[in-house]
């Protein structure tokens, strides 16, 4: 094995990345070596790449980014039982303390401690990747590598959707990026009545409608609410799955919820967000869910059960594939949204 490697890194405090030759990563005691076979890009990436407030707020670079990937186990640490050297296998990217409160009472996707691939601690846009063994989720024999590659960001899909009952619910998913695509699938397979959804991308409403929305609409063209209500008859929807971020979306989203409606926030606003509290959240008796990660080891299992059963079929969302040595095209067309997933392939 070599004792360098490509991988895409973030160099200094400032916008884009580079692809260079760094050292092979060592693996401790309780880590595993995953020779990476697939990864692919998600918002947060995104972020990074562009260097926005969060970004500067959060990583200390140099840094190797990602952390969505999946990939073949190569080398393991002397303390390692869970998993074997040729094993296929995903990960859950947030590497967690196990020691704090949230871990000890059963809620370590809010560890106090989180240190997240490819942000926190050197990530996976390269050709190999260290992480804890017990960070690691072992395929099924078969799985396509850049569906296995995706089950980390589907389990925020997965953990946003099963937060609220959605059975015989009228839902809407405002926002149609890759997440919001995939909680469109699950909505519908855990059974909601009907699934309305919002963007401002013709490319991504087309793909909403792929992944079984029964109705979409382009926020810069319709009238959201006006819209939304006519279609509920008046009353409005029961349950907003927020997915964007954007400003227009939380006003329009939480308007046409129900009196005692539910809502679950995924998405993050890129700045503050002015917003009536009293008419739409206090007076209407809502509740409200915010969404952060997969709930460890939940949301995996319930991911594997609608991707193994069939329930959820991830394969349109791959849109784009790209060598790493290809990385600007890759995120270029991510910030166009001009794509689903976009997979990279060392």
């Amino acid at each position: 094995m070599a004792e360098t490697m490509k991988a895409l890194v973030k160099p200094q405090a400032a916008a884009g990345l580079r692809l260079s030759r760094v050292p092979l990563p060592t693996i401790g005691a309780h880590d595993v070596l995953v020779k990476v076979k697939a990864s692919s890009i998600c918002g947060t990436d995104l972020h990074i790449y562009r260097w926005d407030p969060w970004a500067q707020g959060r990583l200390k670079p140099p840094l190797i980014v990602g952390h969505e990937f999946c990939g073949e186990i190569v080398d393991k640490g002397a303390e390692v039982a869970e998993v074997q050297i040729g094993d296929l296998v995903s990960a859950e990217s947030h590497v967690t303390c196990g020691l704090c409160d949230m871990c000890r009472t059963g809620r370590g996707h809010l560890c106090r401690h989180t240190r997240i691939l490819g942000v926190d601690r050197d990530g996976c846009f390269a050709e190999y990747v260290a992480i804890p063994a017990l960070n690691a989720w072992v395929d099924p024999p078969g799985m396509p590598a850049e569906i296995a590659s995706l089950q980390e960001n589907f389990g925020n899909a997965v953990h946003t959707a099963f937060t609220v009952d959605l059975r015989s619910k009228k839902v809407l998913v405002t926002g149609c990026g890759p997440v919001g695509l995939m909680t469109i699938a699950v909505a519908k397979a855990i059974g909601a009545r009907s699934v309305y959804t919002s963007d401002i991308s013709p490319y991504r409403l087309e793909l909403a409608q792929r992944m079984g929305a029964d109705l979409v609409l382009n926020a810069a063209q319709s009238d959201i609410v006006q819209t939304i209500l006519t279609e509920t008859e008046g009353e409005g929807v029961d349950v907003l799955l927020e997915m964007s971020g954007a400003a227009s979306a939380l006003r329009d989203g939480f308007t046409v919820l129900k009196p005692g409606g539910e809502v679950a926030l995924l998405g993050l606003p890129s700045r503050p967000v002015s917003f009536d509290f009293d008419s739409l959240v206090i007076f209407k008796g809502v509740t409200v869910h915010g969404i952060i990660g997969r709930l460890l080891w939940e949301t995996w299992y319930q991911a594997r059960g609608l991707l193994r059963s069939g329930a959820v079929d991830l394969a349109p969302l791959v849109t784009h594939r790209f060598a790493l040595d290809d990385y600007e095209k890759a995120f270029a067309l991510m910030a166009a949204g001009e794509c689903g997933k976009v997979v990279m392939l060392p």
